[in-house]
């Protein structure tokens, strides 16, 4: 991956500057460059990872859940999946290898909020073969950020 985009997925408030700095590059090419990355898509959105652990207000509910479809003529799993990412409780969405062709991350204020979603919305449509709801208890490590704080050596010191 070109240097910038790497600089950039790690932190997205990275400056320009700091770009500058440490890629070597002129100031005016960053600028075109980030713009191009965005006109073609390839940046398509810059994101803060939260850790709503530490937010006391209501967090809502988060869960992965396996799908199994059918696959339609011609179109493949493509066209079912764009219905099932359409819904608004749908985050993301991604094709598997495996057992189940779709996974989904689904978020609602309430578990019985994602039940909803799964036996009235998803489970319902005719190429859904069958679903797995694991709900997430706890994140430890989210877009390739530790969360947690990180546990010291637990070994008792030795002394004489």
């Amino acid at each position: 991956m070109e240097d910038i985009l790497e600089f950039l997925e790690n932190n997205a408030r990275i400056s320009v500057e700091d770009l500058v700095k440490l890629t070597g590059k002129e100031k005016k090419d960053i600028q075109r460059t980030i713009k191009s990355y965005e006109k073609k898509g390839i940046i398509v959105k810059y994101r803060t990872v939260i850790n709503r652990q530490k937010i006391k207000a209501d967090q809502g509910v988060s869960a992965l859940i396996e799908v199994k479809i059918t696959p339609q003529k011609d179109v493949g799993f493509d066209s079912v999946a764009e219905r099932i990412y359409r819904f608004p409780e749908v985050k993301s969405c991604y094709l598997l290898s495996g057992t189940y062709d779709l996974l989904l991350f689904v978020e609602g204020k309430d578990i019985q909020t994602v039940a909803s979603f799964v036996s009235e919305k998803l489970a319902p449509l005719n190429l859904v073969k069958g679903t797995a709801t694991h709900f997430m208890l706890k994140k430890y490590k989210e877009d390739g950020v530790v969360l947690v704080n990180e546990s010291r050596n637990k070994r008792l010191p030795i002394t004489y």
